[in-house]
């Protein structure tokens, strides 16, 4: 589980705690009105214990705080979701996970995205696309029978981006293009896509330069779809939130990040030159 999702957790069991106490209550005493074992009204108010809605319930009723039953189980249902893992998530396979992203994409009119070590997905050409999925294929030992119909799936939303539908922040870091993924094919097609989707109306293309004086420093990826939700990655998984203070804090982190970008023409200079750096390289190997 991430930081983020474990420390919402024990926010979440410090609440109860602090429902707890406000209503005059012992864990003793709480546990003998609800007719369970102490130890599992410690556990829950310590966050050693996921309490069910029931819990949640049966602990808000006891406590004479049943107006606060939706908020609370509205807010356990968001943690429940915040941490997603791959290997859980991959069991259906590369194509399903694609495509079940669709209509979040769909409805979504400003999507913001930062990312630090790869393109990010939307824009990504069918090489490079399947290179990123064998990658996840070879990382969490999957077949590699469906890697290009996975790639399809995620080339099926780029449209949304050339057709000029909704608006598109990106920003990446410099080293980005300069992570080799799918041969040296692939990266030529990216980087002409790249440099095509830059110069697009609807879509504002970053990247963080070389050598620029940072204000921060380079992080995870993440995606903002809209004011509504932010999603992360990590290598074992990813969060998801709807948090309006999580959301705020991470819409600051973009503007930070966007700001330390440069776009138009010296964006485009850069990836020809990583460009012209894959070619000095592929001609010395």
């Amino acid at each position: 589980m991430s930081e983020q999702a474990a420390a919402a957790k024990k926010a979440f069991a410090t609440r109860l705690r602090d429902i707890r106490r406000d209503a005059g209550l012992s864990g003793k005493e709480l546990a003998a009105i609800l007719g369970w074992h102490p130890s599992k009204v410690s556990r829950i108010g310590t966050g050693q214990q996921n309490p069910s809605e029931e819990d949640i319930r049966a602990w808000c009723i006891a406590c004479a705080v049943a107006r606060q039953i939706p908020e609370l189980i509205a807010v356990h249902r968001e943690i429940e979701q915040m941490w997603v893992e791959w290997r859980q998530e991959l069991r259906a396979g590369q194509k399903h996970l694609q495509g079940s992203a669709t209509t979040l994409y769909e409805r979504t009119e400003l999507l913001r995205v930062y990312e630090s070590a790869r393109v990010p997905g939307i824009l990504q050409t069918p090489g490079y696309a399947r290179g990123v999925m064998a990658s996840t294929a070879f990382l969490f030992e999957l077949p590699t029978d469906e890697l290009e119909a996975a790639a399809q799936a995620r080339l099926s939303r780029q449209h949304l981006v050339t057709s000029g539908r909704n608006r598109y922040s990106f920003v990446i870091e410099s080293g980005v293009l300069a992570h080799i993924v799918g041969g040296v094919g692939a990266m030529n097609e990216q980087y002409d896509f790249l440099i095509r989707v830059s110069r697009l109306p609807n879509v504002a293309l970053g990247v963080i330069p070389p050598g620029r004086v940072r204000t921060i420093f380079a992080g995870e990826g993440f995606y903002c779809f809209d004011d509504q939700l932010v999603r992360t990655e990590f290598w074992s998984g990813g969060v998801r939130t709807n948090r309006p203070d999580e959301i705020a804090y991470y819409l600051r982190l973009f503007a930070i990040l966007h700001d330390m970008a440069v776009y138009g023409d010296p964006a485009r200079a850069l990836i020809e030159t990583a460009r012209e750096r894959l070619a000095q390289s592929d001609a010395i190997s």
